[in-house]
């Protein structure tokens, strides 16, 4: 279950909703900032120069034997206590930067995290099938229908959409459009949009470097995404998917809620909880790992 869903229907409707012109100036806020973000916190998406050749190694001038040669090489070939201490320092090294930015299925042991990629990794490239086999595994799963009971309960209890009605009918209608707004936003986000742009809907974590870095770097993977062939570009899946997932909502819910304003409303919500999702699956490692040393 994404964060996005939250944020979207854990208000209360406003009495006066904002205009057109104040969403639209609002999704173009959040997304210049995240841009801007993006240059000023991530220089790591420069293009890195190229690895320059090792030199050759010249050759040691060979010298005639001496038995006092040879005594001197023997003492010198003789262990040093001080080797094992250096290998074991440097294997606990590696061993800690492996654990550095590692993911796990499940967040709390609940909310799936399939699609995040482990920091420093490179997986092959999903394929079409792939793309759709993931935006099931997220939509089909049991807290995906766990998540759209809470937010029916909820939004029904703020009576956010009051002519669905109330009592177990009105329920009823407030669950299955959460679900299916759930459904949907994760389809388009993650295999239809992905699979005709050759875009990466996964989430690639850094995992290391300063916290506001991090941050940025997160905030920044709304508007920049991976590709199939391993290079970088604008984030389409997700810029494209949720205005897709906005414009399809209307479909099925009342039609006094069929505005311009309203959709432009939703689509911000969807933008602002894909960035809170990433940043919490940046820092999700950190979190899981200081919960792991507690036990």
């Amino acid at each position: 279950m994404k964060l996005a869903y939250i944020v979207r229907y854990g208000r209360r409707k406003p009495a006066r909703p904002p205009s057109l012109q104040s969403c639209i100036a609002r999704l173009t806020l959040a997304t210049v900032a995240s841009f801007s973000l993006t240059l000023l916190l991530c220089p790591f998406l420069r293009a890195q120069e190229p690895n320059k050749p090792d030199a050759p190694i010249p050759l040691k001038e060979t010298q005639p034997f001496s038995p006092d040669a040879l005594a001197t090489n023997s003492q010198d070939a003789k262990p040093s206590s001080q080797e094992p201490a250096d290998n074991q320092k440097k294997n606990d090294e590696d061993k800690k930067n492996g654990q550095e930015g590692k993911q796990t299925k499940r967040i709390f042991g609940v909310v799936p995290n399939f699609g995040a990629v482990d920091a420093d990794t490179t997986p092959p490239p999903l394929t079409t099938k792939g793309k759709f086999k993931l935006a099931t595994a997220g939509s089909i799963d049991y807290s995906a229908f766990l998540g759209a009971g809470v937010i029916a309960g909820q939004s029904m209890a703020l009576r956010s959409y009051p002519e669905l009605g109330h009592g177990m009918a009105g329920y009823g209608r407030y669950y299955w459009r959460a679900f299916a707004d759930q459904a949907s936003e994760t389809y388009f986000t993650t295999a239809i949009v992905p699979s005709l742009t050759h875009e990466d809907p996964r989430y690639y974590t850094l995992g290391h470097g300063g916290f506001f870095h991090r941050m940025g770097y997160a905030m920044s993977r709304v508007v920049i995404t991976k590709t199939d062939s391993g290079g970088t570009s604008f984030n389409y899946s997700e810029i494209v998917g949720s205005a897709c997932e906005a414009g399809l909502s209307n479909a099925y819910y009342p039609s006094q809620e069929r505005s311009w304003r309203n959709t432009g409303l939703n689509y911000a919500s969807q933008i602002e909880g894909a960035v809170v999702s990433n940043i919490f699956r940046e820092f999700w490692p950190d979190i899981h790992k200081k919960f792991a040393h507690k036990k």
